[in-house]
């Protein structure tokens, strides 16, 4: 059997190029992936799944029922772009001003497609049910939204999986490598609003003002003591502050200063406490400064974290299934990804595939205007997730 599905994947690439290439010069920002989510339907439909639309407003789900009953297995795809102009001198570049598929989310629903395909023409040895998930807005300016709107749409209670698998392109990693990690992978993140406020007045009396910037000032420099300070060595967790804003004219003194940025960690305890610890400083460092202030945490996402016992089957069986891949099974990253909000209901399992290539320049990070990947990741990715399907259902 070894090497049975890279050969069979291998076979479609000029089918899931085309597709890839297709969905990057027409990206479509979260929930509103009409385009994507059409053709999505109709290639299911064409390779006999019974087809559901329009969840979460553009999700598509696809159902393969295998020849003899069994369990399900939910395999997930995310298809929306990102606000940001292409700079790609490529022929498939995008035609749509001002968006991109920045992160790899275009290979990523050809995959899904091309797995389908894969999937429909050897139905005899699927015992059970495939459910294919395309879905919408992974991507949040402000905190993902997209997995959380599937799950109160009712898509894990109405199809109850076993098991969830779902897949990510890795430009951080060559072409060739697969990461298959039990437990945390991906960090949570929590976006961070801290509002400082004082008196504004004119600059050129400040004993009459109560200035905020000070504070803020001061603050920004003690976000950064609380990782060093107060997480444990051996765990992480990072406080990025990303945007400072401040008064709108240079003669004035500001009355209020806004800071936002992100926590990132992969345990919820350390998660909570750095909250914890900012608002302590900013609520000392603001009294000292005679200011008041505001904290607020929005567009949560929890940590990515495989199952263990999920993540070592899979990983056992397709070390032996593709000897020539190199399976990393301790990586992490301290990047987020909205899959976390399935795990947090069902056993599952994400894996990166790496993506890059020096030798074809294709070397950009993710949400680059110059990202790119190698395609030849993306037989690699069908294979792997038609395996594990198939092995999954088999006992």
């Amino acid at each position: 059997m070894t090497q049975k599905w890279l050969s069979k994947a291998q076979k479609l690439k000029k089918y899931t190029v085309s597709l890839r290439r297709d969905f990057h010069q027409h990206p479509e920002l979260g929930f509103e992936e009409q385009r994507t989510a059409k053709i999505v339907a109709k290639e299911l439909k064409n390779f006999g799944f019974d087809v559901h639309t329009d969840i979460a407003q553009t999700g598509v789900v696809g159902v393969l029922k295998g020849t003899k009953p069994g369990k399900t297995i939910m395999l997930r795809f995310d298809m929306d772009a990102l606000p940001i102009q292409e700079e790609n001198l490529v022929e498939y570049a995008s035609e749509v001003p001002g968006v991109m598929h920045a992160c790899g989310h275009d290979g990523h629903t050809a995959i899904g497609l091309t797995t389908a395909k894969l999937l429909s023409k050897h139905i005899d040895d699927i015992e059970g049910r495939v459910i294919c998930i395309f879905q919408p807005a992974e991507e949040g300016i402000t905190g993902a939204k997209g997995a959380p709107a599937m799950i109160k749409a009712g898509l894990l209670d109405d199809y109850k999986p076993d098991s969830i698998v779902g897949v990510h392109l890795w430009n951080y990693k060559p072409f060739g490598w697969i990461s298959l990690t039990p437990g945390p992978i991906m960090a949570s993140i929590d976006f961070f609003k801290i509002n400082i406020c004082g008196k504004g007045g004119h600059a050129a009396a400040p004993h009459e003002n109560i200035d905020p910037l000070p504070a803020a000032c001061e603050l920004v420099s003690a976000l950064q003591s609380i990782v060093s300070r107060n997480v444990p060595p051996v765990d992480s967790a990072v406080v990025s502050v990303t945007k400072i804003h401040a008064g709108e004219s240079p003669n004035v003194t500001p009355s209020e200063v806004s800071l936002d940025g992100t926590i990132r960690a992969f345990d919820p305890q350390i998660r909570e406490r750095v909250a914890e610890r900012m608002i302590r400083m900013a609520d000392g460092i603001s009294r000292t400064y005679q200011c008041s202030f505001g904290f607020e945490l929005y567009g949560s996402n929890p940590a990515v974290i495989n199952d263990n016992s999920l993540t070592k089957r899979i990983l056992s069986h397709a070390s032996k299934e593709f000897p020539d891949w190199e399976f990393d099974s301790n990586y992490r990253t301290m990047l987020s990804e909205d899959f976390a909000a399935y795990q947090e209901h069902v056993p599952g399992c994400f894996l990166l595939v790496g993506s890059s290539s020096v030798k074809k320049g294709l070397i950009e990070a993710h949400h680059s205007p110059r990202f790119d990947f190698n395609e030849d990741a993306l037989p690699i990715a069908a294979a792997l997730l038609v395996s594990t399907a198939v092995d999954f259902l088999s006992c």
